[in-house]
């Protein structure tokens, strides 16, 4: 009998009719463990994961193999995107049991959920060797097994991170932590180590907003937006290169690499003017849309990275394709513009495209339009509140910095469907699917993420509602979250109890929970004037200060958030008529100031103090004129009333 036919999860649907007597995560999946007295055989996956098709097609659709599983284990499928908590705690045994992680995750533990042996992606006939092994040590050595997993648990339960420091990252911090991601920088192909490379994208944010810091950053975004592992045709960014020069993707798209890179390609043309960031910025932000939007207007999770059973077949050329498409002569150009070689960069004499020259709009449309009759790679629609509150941000200042207000309004429609489908009784819930919400509860991640996009739409609408509804999301941070040590768990105090409470603070493909949680408090507190919100922003900064002296990489999104709070972070508030031209202007040049994590707010003046958005409260014009205060801290300099003036009080606060 196979129970996933019901649920929601696009990836645990892939499996609904495998062999496997597959069960979902949860209490009556080790109930039947138990019953049986048999261990329970978790794998963990992602629906646009490659290696995880593979397994599947390997292992769980056959029938052999899936006898011998539903024999000897209780078998439980878990998509790791919807329930990050289990994949994090498995995740650590994984890791600390092989050196290494990866997913598929494969974990045989205890029916009181204590792994013993773990693994990633088994081949076939020695996953099915392992099955037999474990099943008879389960039947001749139970009792070492259940020892050696009490001791995997206990052992890992005592771990602590090692990232206790006194303090948020100060100046000379922020100093250590270019100087080490300067050892690790890539000088031929930019970037930071060796293969494979995944997009550093919090960690190019700190960068911009260390303005002594930008060749990294710059040379990175555009070997990235040259390279393979940009889509050429249709924009939006692969999951990773295999290789150090950006060339063959690992071609998966996510729906959080895009938020992110869109908004730093963003700010990279916000402090540079570099047309190719701007280009690079609106692409993806139209990819997003055009490729992820969901009818109820959210955005899908991912898209996969295989089309017709073959990665990457979508979106490799050959020679002989692009001239079928475009005729001898512009194909032998456009030829020379992507790389695309007789003997291919990618696989069977296939090339990934990479921007080598400039090639007519026209052309580039046109290769486009005869992509879209290939089979295309499936979608992940599953909604990510917290994936979905990275994009908020995004498609907002993009659509605010570019003059594209349809960015703007999808950003607005992404909120309020996650108001109207994933908030109840002032909680989150992670995931919707079709208009209808899961029941997984949302993680450190869901909030922190959805109350940032919040903020960074009302900076550019100015609409009070949405620092309102951050608040609210915020506060559940602070109350249900919080480790008592100024630092934040992964999960509520009321979600449910695995075996170890996850609490990582560290970046990885995604601001971690914690990183993420002080930034949008940081930028609350600065709308508000709340104190308790800025004390803890700064308090969950504190693993960053070890970060940066050692693994600069991994604390990208906290170093970005400490070089705003070293800064203040610069606060600008604009009262005036919304439809005088001189309001706007001001607001504009607001926005488009460089001045780390600057916030902005803009609204009617006479506000009162007490209102949604103190920071505008008592703010008056200027000679019956629209006005611009600078502040730090709510304490505001003198009004200016032109966008040359505004500027200049930007750049000495």
């Amino acid at each position: 009998m196979n129970r996933l036919a019901g649920v929601t999860s696009p990836y645990l649907l892939q499996h609904a009719g495998n062999p496997v007597d597959w069960w979902p995560w949860g209490e009556e999946a080790f109930a039947e463990a138990r019953g049986r007295g048999v261990p329970v055989l978790l794998s963990v996956g992602y629906a646009a994961c490659h290696w995880c098709h593979v397994m599947a097609h390997e292992s769980f659709e056959d029938v052999a193999t899936a006898e011998l599983m539903n024999e000897s284990f209780v078998c439980v499928k878990v998509d790791r995107e919807e329930r990050p908590d289990v994949d994090a705690v498995y995740m650590e045994a994984v890791q600390a049991l092989t050196g290494q992680g990866g997913w598929p995750m494969t974990v045989f533990m205890t029916p009181d959920g204590h792994p013993f042996y773990c693994g990633t992606y088994f081949p076939r006939e020695r996953f099915q060797g392992l099955l037999r092994a474990v099943s008879t040590a389960w039947r001749e050595q139970r009792e070492e097994l259940v020892a050696q997993g009490r001791q995997i648990v206990d052992a890992l339960g005592g771990q602590e991170s090692g990232l206790a420091a006194a303090g948020a990252p100060d100046d000379a911090a922020l100093d250590r932590a270019v100087q080490v991601l300067a050892r690790g920088f890539d000088e031929k192909y930019a970037g930071f180590g060796q293969a494979p490379k995944f997009p550093p994208s919090m960690v190019l944010e700190f960068l911009l907003r260390r303005g002594d810091a930008g060749r990294m950053g710059a040379r990175t975004l555009e070997a990235m937006a040259r390279g393979g592992i940009y889509d050429q045709l249709g924009g939006g960014f692969a999951r990773y290169s295999v290789d150090a020069a950006w060339v063959v993707p690992h071609f998966e798209k996510m729906l959080y690499d895009n938020a992110l890179l869109a908004r730093v390609y963003a700010h990279w043309w916000r402090k540079d003017g570099a047309p190719l960031a701007r280009r690079v910025a609106l692409e993806t932000c139209d990819w997003m849309l055009r490729e992820l939007g969901t009818d109820e207007g959210g955005l899908a999770s991912a898209l996969d990275a295989d089309s017709e059973g073959v990665e990457g077949k979508f979106y490799v050329w050959t020679p002989a394709q692009l001239a079928e498409v475009l005729g001898e002569e512009d194909g032998a150009r456009a030829a020379r513009a992507f790389r695309v070689t007789e003997r291919g960069t990618f696989e069977h004499g296939s090339s990934t495209l990479q921007l080598e020259g400039d090639l007519p709009e026209d052309l580039r449309e046109r290769l486009f339009q005869a992509r879209a009759e290939r089979v295309r790679p499936a979608r992940d629609d599953k909604v990510v509140a917290a994936w979905n509150g990275l994009a908020i941000a995004a498609l907002a200042e993009c659509g605010a910095l570019f003059d594209r207000p349809d960015l703007i309004d999808a950003a607005r429609g992404i909120a309020d469907l996650i108001e109207r489908l994933h908030v109840a009784d002032g909680r989150l819930l992670r995931t919707s699917r079709d208009g209808v919400a899961g029941a997984n509860a949302g993680v450190l991640e869901d909030y922190a993420d959805v109350a940032e996009g919040l903020l960074a739409l009302h900076s550019v609408t100015g609409e009070p509602e949405y620092v309102t509804r951050a608040g609210v999301l915020l506060d559940v941070v602070l109350d249900r979250f919080s480790d008592g040590e100024g630092g934040f768990y992964d999960t509520a105090d009321d979600a449910e109890a695995l075996f170890r409470r996850p609490k990582d603070p560290t970046d990885n493909a995604t601001p971690s929970g914690q990183s993420a949680a002080a930034g949008a408090l940081l930028t609350y507190a600065a709308l508000t004037g709340s104190q308790r919100h800025r004390d803890a922003a700064l308090a969950a900064l504190a693993p960053s200060t070890a970060l940066a002296d050692r693994h600069a990489r991994f604390a990208g999104w906290g170093l970005a958030v400490a070089a705003a709070a070293v800064r203040g972070p610069v606060e600008v508030a604009v009262v005036g008529d919304p439809d005088d031209r001189r309001t706007r202007e001001l607001h504009r040049t607001a926005l488009m100031s460089t001045s780390p994590g600057a916030v902005v707010t803009v609204g009617l003046p006479g506000q009162p103090l007490d209102g949604p958005v103190p920071l505008l409260g008592g703010r008056d014009l200027l000679d019956d004129a629209p006005a611009a205060y600078v502040c730090r801290d709510f304490a505001c300099r003198m009004p200016v009333g032109t966008s040359r003036d505004l500027a200049k009080e930007i750049a000495s606060s």
